[in-house]
């Protein structure tokens, strides 16, 4: 259920992005049961290549926490992270990934790489 909750979220933060002309992938960072991060594609309204849902969220849930390290955390997103956002994930020390969807172009968990089964 929580992660149904959650994942719902994310499809909301998706929905922003879209009403913005942005391609729809939202992102929330739960830990201990509440939001402390969340962002939504960006990189087209921000002129910057980096501002994925992912990395978005993963900014606002650091600056909250006073951390860039997030132990313990949950992040959702609607659609498989890209081979940065993973990277981003990695360093982040994100606890678990839930995504919503696998992206055959450039999805770096499953799809076009398996990059968190790399030794790191």
């Amino acid at each position: 259920m929580e992660d149904e909750r959650w994942m719902s979220r994310a499809l909301q933060l998706a929905s922003e992005a879209a009403e913005k002309g942005e391609v729809p992938v939202g992102a929330v960072i739960v830990m201990g049961g509440r939001e402390i991060g969340a962002g939504f594609n960006a990189p087209i309204s921000r002129c910057d290549p980096t501002a994925h849902a992912e990395i978005r969220a993963l900014r606002d849930a650091a600056a909250r926490v006073g951390n860039y390290r997030l132990p313990g955390a949950t992040l959702y997103v609607t659609l498989e992270p890209c081979t940065m956002c993973v990277g981003a994930i990695v360093h982040g020390r994100i606890s678990r990934l839930v995504y919503g969807a696998t992206e055959p172009k450039a999805g770096a968990v499953e799809s076009a790489r398996q990059t968190l089964q790399d030794d790191l």
